[in-house]
C-alpha cells in the first residue's frame, strides 16, 4: 500500500515498498509531485490517486525513472528513442546527435534533479569560445597512415573517404570520430585539428538551448524534475544579419558563364534562383514533379543524406513548405534540354542505368548525393571569378530580386513555403526597405503632379 505525505499545500511524496533486501532492510521508492493550484479539492484528490496508482504500477513494473539517480546523458538516449526517433525526422535526429557530442561532455554526468540554470550558462559560455565548431577539419597524423591502409577495408566509411583521408586530405568531425571508435584510438591521437577561428554564432547556440530544453521538458513530462531548468536562461542573442544574395547585375551575370556548364547544374541554379527551393527541395525532385504544359513545380519532398542510412527521401521543412509554384519558360528550356540529354544517357547506359525518376540523379541513375550541387556551386565559384555565395543563398537571391522588383511579399512567402509572412520579413528586410525607398519615389512623384 503506497505511503502519501504531504509536503506542502500542493507538494507531496509518495512512497512505495519494493520488498526487503538480503539482510531484512525493507526497500522503499520515493517520488515528489507537485499538483496545480487551481484544483478542487476534489480534482486533488483525484489526480494524486492517479498519480499514486501510476507510480505504483511504474515500480512494479520496474519502469520508474528516478531524477535523483538518471544522469543527464542517460535520460537524453531514453528521448532519443522513445520520442526523437519517433517523432522526429531522420535528418533531425541525426543534427541532435551531432550536437549531444558537444553537450553530453559538459553536462551528461549530472543527475538531472541537480541541473541548474548556472551550468546550462556556463555551458553557452563555453560553446561560445573558439575552437568550439562541430564543422573544424580533421588530418590524420602521419604515424597513422600505414595501420589505416592495412584496416581499409574494415574502417566504417567508404572507399573512396578512407583514401582521401589516407592522403593527408581533411575530413570532418563525424568521420574522424567514426574512425577512432573503429580503431580504439583517441581523437587528438589519431588526427591533428584545424580549428576553424570563427565562434559559434548566436543563433547556433540557440539550437543546442532547444535541444537541452526540450529533453528537459520530457523529464518535467516524466515528473523526473518539477521544472525545466533551462526555461530560466537566457540563451544568447540571435543577431540579425543580411541575407547574403546576388544583386541583379550578378544574377545577370552568373547566367552568362553557366551557359557554358553541364546541363544538370544549370538546371539545379535555374530552379535555385527562379523558383526559390532549398537545397534538399532541389535534388528531392522528380520529373513526375514537373507540369511542362502549366509551367508548374510540385515540391512534395526533400533528399536528404543520413550518415549510416544513405540517401533517404524525406518530408518538407515545414507543411507549408510543401506547395505548388509556378515556373518561367527559362527554367521549362532547360528543364526540357536536360530530360533529353538524360533520356539519351539512360538509352546509352541500357541495363547499366537504374530507374528512379529523380531529376537530379548520377551517372548511372541513382539519386544525385544532396550536397553535389553545393559542391560544385563552390568550386565554380572559383573559376568564375564571381563573389563567393553559397547554394543556399540563391533562394535568398530569388526572394530579393522579387521583393525588390515589388513583387507583394506574402506572395514570395508563400513561393518559399515560409510557414509564417513574419520570416519573410525578418530576413529580406534589406529588400523590403529598398522596396519601400521605391515606393516613397513613387508617391511623391505622383503628388507633383
Amino acid at each position: 500500500m503506497p505511503h502519501i505525505e504531504q509536503l506542502s499545500a500542493n507538494s507531496f511524496r509518495i512512497e512505495v515498498s519494493t520488498g526487503y533486501d538480503a539482510n531484512g532492510k525493507k526497500l522503499r521508492k520515493r517520488k515528489t509531485i507537485k499538483l496545480d493550484e487551481g484544483l478542487t479539492e476534489k480534482q486533488r484528490k483525484k489526480e494524486l490517486d492517479t498519480q499514486t496508482a501510476l507510480f505504483e504500477r511504474e515500480v512494479q513494473n520496474g519502469t520508474y525513472l528516478n531524477g535523483d539517480k538518471i544522469t543527464f546523458a542517460e535520460f537524453a538516449d531514453i528521448w532519443l528513442v522513445d520520442y526523437a526517433e519517433k517523432q522526429l525526422a531522420p535528418k533531425t535526429v541525426a543534427e541532435y546527435k551531432k550536437l549531444l557530442t558537444r553537450v553530453v561532455p559538459a553536462i551528461g554526468h549530472l543527475k538531472i534533479s541537480k541541473l541548474q540554470p548556472a551550468q546550462l550558462n556556463e555551458l553557452y559560455n563555453n560553446l561560445s569560445e573558439s575552437g568550439m565548431r562541430l564543422d573544424n577539419r580533421y588530418c590524420l597524423n602521419p604515424k597513422y597512415t600505414d595501420i589505416l591502409k592495412s584496416n581499409r577495408a574494415e574502417l566504417p566509411v567508404n572507399q573512396k573517404t578512407a583514401i582521401s583521408i589516407i592522403k593527408g586530405n581533411p575530413t570532418t568531425y563525424s568521420v574522424a570520430r567514426r574512425l577512432c571508435e573503429c580503431l580504439r584510438v583517441q581523437l587528438n591521437e589519431l588526427f591533428s585539428v584545424k580549428v576553424k577561428s570563427e565562434k559559434l554564432s548566436g543563433n547556433s547556440i540557440n539550437h543546442y538551448h532547444r535541444l537541452i530544453s526540450s529533453i528537459l521538458t520530457a523529464a518535467v513530462q516524466n515528473q523526473l524534475i518539477l521544472s525545466n531548468p533551462a526555461q530560466r536562461v537566457k540563451p544568447p542573442k540571435i543577431g540579425k544579419k543580411e541575407a547574403a544574395h546576388y544583386d541583379d547585375d550578378t544574377a545577370i551575370k552568373l547566367f552568362e558563364l553557366l551557359s557554358s556548364e553541364p546541363l544538370k547544374y544549370q538546371a539545379a541554379v535555374y530552379i535555385a534562383i527562379f523558383g526559390g527551393l532549398r537545397l534538399e527541395e532541389v535534388t528531392g525532385l522528380n520529373w513526375s514533379d514537373i507540369d511542362f504544359d502549366k509551367k508548374t513545380i510540385d515540391i512534395n519532398k526533400t533528399s536528404q543524406y543520413i550518415t549510416g542510412m544513405g540517401i533517404i527521401e524525406g518530408q518538407t521543412k515545414t507543411e507549408k513548405s510543401a506547395r505548388n509554384i509556378t515556373i518561367s519558360d527559362a527554367v521549362i528550356n532547360i528543364l526540357k534540354a536536360y530530360r533529353l540529354e538524360q533520356q539519351k544517357e539512360r538509352l546509352k547506359l541500357a541495363d547499366l542505368w537504374i530507374e528512379t525518376g529523380k531529376i537530379f540523379v548520377q551517372w548511372n541513375g541513382k539519386p544525385m548525393f544532396p550536397s553535389t550541387p553545393s559542391s560544385w556551386f563552390h568550386k565554380w565559384l572559383k573559376k568564375s571569378g564571381l563573389p563567393a555565395l553559397k547554394f543556399h543563398d540563391l533562394r535568398h537571391t530569388n526572394a530579393s530580386l522579387l521583393i525588390s522588383q515589388g513583387v507583394d511579399v506574402a506572395l514570395v512567402s508563400k513561393r518559399l513555403g515560409h510557414s509564417q509572412i513574419t520570416t519573410t520579413l525578418n530576413i529580406y528586410t534589406h529588400a523590403i526597405n529598398k522596396y519601400d525607398a521605391g515606393a516613397a519615389q513613387v508617391l511623391d512623384e505622383l503628388l507633383k503632379k
